[in-house]
């Protein structure tokens, strides 16, 4: 049954937002009315539910809403409970539909209800939201439900959002220092090339002073910067703008994150990181019982680096031919001798779900190491960059001043 966002407002005046199942709008706005509020607006709650029918763009995939990694953990989880404690599928995502109807989890929650509701798989109604469950998310869900082991499966699931989440806002948390100082810091020097420079140079020529080379450059950069300003503010747009249409050509992506995977001094970063995606999100789907190249190619669709994500691809196709994952791993040339080591183990003995957690475990535990010595020298890094760029600014000012003195005191 499709969900339809409303505002309303109560016999009291307070107005009321949020979303109702219904066939049709008159059908929501009599909704409405039976629990004594008055519609102000009802409509779709998704783009696609408002074009269907009418041959139109299913927009939903590109602006469909978002929801953070917390929020789709605690809703896993939640999931997984009341799954687990014997509830319908269907009666735990009414409640958590009402728990969250004013948030945008709710509208969603909705819209994967009324879908399982018109018999459609758990899994394919997730499926309508690709921008709020990741493939691996889906892909672990059809798993769960062939299985019969939903409730473990989702707690899987929970364990890898959470783990993500943290990792994310670790490194979230510690850049916001550097970058407000870095800001701050530039903002200062465009003010005093605007306001403070010029000021300062019209004392200079009116004493005739002859002006070192370090305080000419600075007063070049500041008559630029008050005759050219806006013009390269402009330039700077239309080269962002540039960047950004070349960046949409796959070809151009894949040199980009093959350069970024293989030069330094990203290269370890970027494959140590990459390489913890792909095993974290693998180990999760082997072991809910997807079939191996269908959890490759989901975990590589949630591996971040292009060029990476491309060659994990190229070896599901060869695992597809017949090759095991360990050989196939080793010609994709992409990832850790430890991961390979490891995923050889465990096919093995049998147990590769379990071995690519451990390779998982240990892989974020190196990136998390790496990420803190990389963001630990952000800091010290900006702030001498934007020292050295001050004490140059102080150092332009000063010299001409101390000439002047020295010029009176003769």
């Amino acid at each position: 049954m499709p969900a339809f966002n409303f505002r309303a407002v109560d016999p009291t005046g307070k107005p009321q937002r949020g979303v109702v199942e219904a066939a049709n709008a008159p059908g929501a706005r009599k909704a409405l009315r039976d629990r004594n509020l008055i519609p102000v607006s009802v409509h779709l709650s998704s783009d696609k539910d408002r074009g269907a029918g009418r041959g139109e763009i299913d927009l939903t995939r590109l602006f469909g809403p978002r929801i953070g990694a917390r929020a789709l953990a605690a809703m896993t989880r939640q999931l997984s409970t009341m799954i687990g404690s014997g509830i319908r599928i269907e009666e735990a995502l009414r409640i958590l539909a009402a728990q969250n109807a004013k948030r945008p989890e709710g509208s969603v929650l909705v819209n994967v209800r009324g879908a399982i509701m018109e018999g459609r798989s758990f899994a394919a109604a997730l499926g309508e939201h690709p921008r709020v469950f990741p493939a691996f998310y889906r892909a672990s869900v059809a798993a769960g439900e062939q299985s019969g082991r939903l409730d473990d499966v989702l707690a899987h699931l929970t364990d890898f959002v959470e783990r993500r989440e943290r990792s994310h806002r670790k490194v979230q948390l510690a850049l916001i220092y550097p970058a407000l100082l870095a800001v701050v810091s530039m903002l200062i020097i465009g003010l005093m090339l605007t306001y403070v420079v010029p000021d300062i140079t019209r004392v200079f020529v009116a004493r005739g002073a002859e002006l070192p080379l370090l305080t000419r450059g600075l007063i070049g950069l500041s008559d630029l910067v008050q005759r050219f300003g806006w013009v390269m503010a402009v330039l700077t747009a239309a080269g962002a703008l540039a960047l950004r249409q070349w960046l949409q050509s796959e070809a151009n992506v894949l040199t980009v994150a093959r350069v970024i995977a293989q030069r330094q001094p990203m290269a370890r970063f970027s494959i140590q990181m990459n390489a913890a995606r792909f095993a974290g999100s693998l180990a999760t789907l082997v072991r809910s019982g997807v079939p191996l190249v269908d959890a490759i190619n989901a975990a590589a669709a949630v591996t971040p680096n292009a060029w990476i994500r491309s060659r994990a691809q190229m070896a599901a196709a060869r695992v597809r031919e017949g090759s095991s994952l360990q050989r196939a791993m080793t010609e994709a040339d992409c990832f850790p001798p430890m991961l390979i080591a490891v995923v050889a183990s465990g096919e093995n003995s049998g147990q590769l779900g379990e071995a690519l957690a451990r390779a998982a475990t240990d892989l974020d535990s190196d990136t998390e190491a790496l990420t803190a010595a990389l963001v630990s020298l952000v800091e010290p890094a900006i702030l001498l960059l934007m020292g050295g760029i001050v004490l140059l600014l102080v150092l332009a000012i000063l010299m001409p001043i101390v000439n002047l003195n020295s010029l009176a005191g003769l």
